[in-house]
């Protein structure tokens, strides 16, 4: 993974022993770090999905405490995301936020059914490749995501962003006690104070609430044609919201050494939402930025979680006047070091490309491509996965191999098959055998050293066995493993051996 090695701790799981105090203290510090992190990004999700910045800080605050019950991946932060807010913007702008709200509902119900048909089993057939690639497109979306703050900085402002990135790699060398992000924030925050320095806060991204959010029911017509305009926005929120999510998890479980429940973190998201919405909230996910300040700060617990949401709410409604002095420049430079950590720098290592198969790197690449230029999590994921799959049939194809050795006595032709045995590799496999030889009577086609995978597979030994019957040639099909022999079996009226 990355070079730059994060805290991590031994590989344990979800029944571990209670936390110490220095690890409680440890959450209690990341997510306050979070909570700071998250009020910037929640407006900011709430302007692109064309409802009040009130709307976003109520669904992150929502999102985190609850999630930190519910869901599988301890030290995780869910909350209101840019991919959720580009899903539902066009809803939100043409009607109005209570339609975003019953779309949400809707969301949540979605992935509390697809959490229980057991949509987490799917991450398995995630490369590591894509895997990769995915981590490093996030990072990238992260640096790319500060660049308008970046660009309209003054002298001052870039100042700021370097003493603070600074402070964030330097402070550890001399302790770990409090996290460094932690630090730079409020050292430039007093600095710009005192100072008098005139530069971009966070109150100047939006008015923050004064009060807590409370349960509501969206004002929507309870129709079929309600139904037909929301589903579309909530089938695709549920499954974006739990590939980000679940990718996430991944990730953390990865980085911090530890297992986690994949399934019930899929049910959480969905209950999560569904509180998300009775509170009037936007649909949220797992934020990869926010989950690495979490986990890079040392947080390992479900404290964090909860910590950051309850945070976040504390910070606007009780010391709102106070967040909004914060500086811009000092959470950039928060998520400047995030995205950092996040990349796989390993990845492009010259030892590591040079090992690395061609295909595998065109894959990380792809993935990295699609998700950097579309801003979309979910496809660039889709697609990487479907390029490896085409790849891996490409190779599996061209490992199928046929020998053949003609019996000393003559007459008989033993053709042994190698290898994997598809779609893929059937037209090929078709061509190597040699139907018209003269003087054969008798062919054996041993498949003792392959697989027969589907029903293309079975029809291209029909079809060999055909082939060599037009020409008075008795074929024998031996070999065949118990998977193969009960497939070819089925499909086919062809007689096998089976030794």
């Amino acid at each position: 993974m990355s070079s730059m090695n994060l805290p991590v701790t031994p590989v344990r799981t979800l029944r571990s022993k209670v936390p110490s105090a220095a690890q409680i203290r440890t959450d209690v510090l990341a997510g306050l770090v979070v909570a700071l992190a998250l009020i910037p990004e929640a407006i900011a999700f709430s302007l692109i999905a064309g409802v009040d910045p009130r709307v976003g800080l109520y669904a992150s605050f929502i999102m985190a405490v609850s999630i930190a019950f519910l869901g599988g991946r301890p030290a995780m932060i869910s909350a209101a995301t840019g991919a959720m807010a580009l899903v539902v913007a066009p809803l939100s702008i043409e009607y109005g936020l209570d339609h975003l709200i019953a779309a949400t509902l809707l969301a949540g119900l979605i992935q509390i059914a697809l959490g229980l048909a057991g949509v987490s089993k799917l991450m398995r057939f995630v490369p590591p490749s894509v895997m990769t690639g995915f981590i490093n497109a996030l990072a990238i979306l992260i640096f790319l995501s500060q660049m308008p703050y970046l660009l309209g900085f003054d002298v001052p402002a870039y100042v700021m962003v370097a003493i603070g990135l600074g402070i964030i790699f330097g402070l550890p060398r001399l302790t770990k006690t409090v996290p460094a992000p932690l630090v730079a924030i409020v050292v430039l925050t007093i600095a710009a104070i005192t100072m008098g320095l005139s530069t971009h806060t966070v109150g100047d991204e939006g008015e923050l609430p004064d009060s807590f959010p409370v349960p509501l029911l969206p004002d929507v017509p309870m129709s079929w044609d309600t139904l037909a305009l929301i589903a579309p926005y909530s089938l695709t929120l549920a499954l974006v919201g739990l590939m980000e999510s679940l990718l996430t998890a991944k990730l953390v479980d990865d980085r911090t050494e530890t297992s986690s429940d994949h399934a019930r973190e899929a049910r959480g998201q969905g209950i999560s939402n569904i509180l998300v919405g009775l509170f009037g909230g936007m649909a949220g996910c797992a934020m990869i930025g926010q989950t690495m300040i979490n986990v890079s700060s040392g947080a390992r617990t479900r404290i964090s979680t909860f910590l950051a949401g309850l945070f976040l709410m504390l910070l606007c409604v009780l010391l709102g006047d106070i967040v909004g002095l914060i500086p811009m420049a000092a959470l950039v430079a928060v998520m400047v070091f995030v995205s950092l950590v996040t990349f796989d720098w390993h990845s492009l290592a010259p030892s590591t490309l040079s090992r690395m198969p061609w295909t595998e790197t065109l894959v990380m690449v792809v993935t990295v491509v699609v998700i950097v230029w579309t801003s979309n999590l979910a496809l660039g994921v889709i697609i990487g996965v479907l390029v490896s799959m085409v790849l891996f049939a490409r190779k599996a194809a061209m490992q199928a191999d046929v020998t053949s050795v003609l019996d000393p006595e003559g007459g008989t032709r033993v053709y042994s098959v190698n290898g994997e045995v598809f779609f893929a590799s059937t037209g090929d496999l078709v061509d190597r055998f040699d139907y018209a030889e003269q003087g054969l009577s008798r062919v054996v086609v041993d498949m003792s050293g392959a697989h027969v995978w589907d029903s293309s597979a079975v029809a291209a030994l029909d079809r060999v066995n055909e082939h060599f019957q037009r020409h008075g040639v008795e074929v024998e099909i031996t070999g065949l493993n118990e998977p193969s022999r009960r497939l070819h079996g089925e499909l086919s009226g062809t007689l096998t051996s089976g030794h």
